[in-house]
Order: C-alpha cells, then sequence, then structure tokens
C-alpha cells in the first residue's frame, strides 16, 4: 500500500463523529477568533523606523 492510501484512511474511525461542544466554555465569536491572528502591536511602526535608519544612513554615505 502507498503512503497516500495509508494516509487517506488514517482516519477513518473517527470521520463521522459528531464535533466536540463544550459545556464549560462558550463558543467563541468569529470576530474574536480573527483578532488573535491580527499582527502584533508591538511590530507597529518597525517598517517605518527601518526605512527612517536607512535613509540616514544613505544621506550619510553620500555625504561623505
Amino acid at each position: 500500500m502507498k503512503k497516500n492510501q495509508k494516509d487517506r484512511h488514517r482516519y477513518d474511525d473517527i470521520i463521522g463523529l459528531p464535533r466536540h461542544v463544550s459545556n464549560t466554555h462558550p463558543h467563541m465569536p468569529v470576530q474574536d477568533r480573527a483578532a488573535q491572528f491580527a499582527p502584533f502591536s508591538a511590530l507597529t511602526g518597525h517598517k517605518e523606523a527601518v526605512r527612517e535608519i536607512a535613509r540616514r544612513t544613505e544621506e550619510k554615505i553620500e555625504s561623505e
């Protein structure tokens, strides 16, 4: 049996089972879930800071 065929049947025993729903934790709204993947605020302004340093370096090289 090829690897792809073996992997395809690997989870056959659980494919039809119902999805678990927690009795303890409420369902998280999609908007809140999406916020977890938003860019880190710690990196805000980083790109601009790098550009500014590059600009200063280029000015310094040109003035020498």
